[in-house]
């Protein structure tokens, strides 16, 4: 077994943290990661107040482990951090936006723990200085929403010097045993997790989206600034279709800047938390199953380890596998290279 200040801490069987991807991290996939052992994150966006607490609530009846909760300040309110406290989370994730001192203060009430996720050690130091319990250090190579300023091995390292005592959790293009041993050399207390957990049967996924990571090569994916009306000016890392070749070296500033909304064209149908819409071109909501349309005009984020992501499986089986594998090569190769 692999023992870190994270697994101790959080009373964890693995260093392994599913991320709280936005509409597809729901409370079925959230419970199964947790009760294989790890820790499985809620995303949070766009969820109303009452939503969320309903979904805590769903994924607390399934799993007596420790889950976290992401959120993203600019579609949160001090309403959803409310729920957060009463329902007594064992961890929120911030990204992208600083909280609000209030927000921190009130969490830390009920001892919620703090994590911030950062593409910077400048990040990472603002993070210290407002006291994150843990950091989690986003790689250029990861999947979704994305402003790293290196690669996680380049990263990680700089802001485990710059965190001291406080934990580091590696985050962008883990997929396997390899990467979760590389991360834990680096000095990561775990991994946190998103395309190679994006390929599971819980992962609340389109088919078609699943089919395309798993069919995905290593350099069939862009980092740029295409999608996002409902997050603007956002860089993300997803999949290269037919729209982001089209605008790949061309989408700063962003192509949906140069339109109104009405004049985007309809390129599918989606129900998000209950409501029914249409979506239109550069919508950066990812394809859950209750999203139509054309995939080619689609927001379909994913990171570099869609190389590394061959195989559809179950969350528990991706974390044991990834988990075993990682016990046997620090066991094995690296303990092996010092006798």
């Amino acid at each position: 077994m692999l023992k870190t200040r994270i697994t101790e801490q959080y009373g964890l069987a693995a260093p392994v943290i599913a991320a709280g991807m936005a509409f597809i991290a729901m409370p079925n996939f959230v419970s199964a990661v947790s009760n294989a052992g790890g820790m499985g994150v809620l995303g949070t966006s766009l969820m109303s107040p009452d939503q969320l607490r309903a979904a805590i609530q769903e994924i607390r009846a399934a799993t007596g482990s420790p889950f976290g909760i992401d959120i993203i300040p600019r579609f949160s309110t001090a309403e959803h951090i409310e729920v957060c406290a009463t329902e007594k989370v064992s961890v929120a994730v911030f990204f992208w936006d600083e909280p609000a001192r209030e927000w921190l203060l009130r969490l830390r009430e009920t001892e919620c723990r703090i994590w911030v996720q950062v593409g910077s050690v400048e990040e990472a130091e603002a993070a210290l200085r407002a006291g994150a319990d843990a950091l989690i250090a986003q790689g250029s190579e990861a999947g979704g929403h994305n402003r790293a300023v290196a690669a996680t091995f380049s990263l990680l390292p700089a802001v485990v010097d710059a965190a001291g005592t406080t934990p580091v959790i590696a985050a962008g293009g883990i997929a396997d045993g390899r990467g979760v041993a590389a991360a834990l050399a680096l000095g990561a207390e775990a991994v946190w997790v998103g395309t190679r957990f994006l390929a599971s049967t819980e992962a609340y996924a389109h088919e078609e989206y699943k089919r395309r990571i798993l069919t995905a090569k290593v350099d069939e994916t862009a980092r740029h600034f295409v999608f996002g009306p409902e997050f603007p000016d956002a860089s993300t890392r997803g999949l290269r279709n037919r729209l982001v070749r089209e605008w790949e070296g061309r989408d700063n500033p962003p192509p949906y800047k140069a339109a109104t909304g009405d004049d985007l064209p309809i390129i599918g149908q989606a129900t998000i938390f209950g409501e029914s819409f249409s979506m239109k071109r550069f919508s950066g909501i990812p394809p859950t199953p209750e999203v139509s349309g054309d995939f080619e005009e689609m927001s379909l984020l994913a990171g570099e380890s869609v190389g590394l992501t061959n195989e559809l499986k179950t969350a528990g089986e991706i974390l044991r596998e990834m988990t075993d594998d990682a016990e046997a090569i620090i066991r094995g190769r690296l303990l092996g290279m010092t006798t």
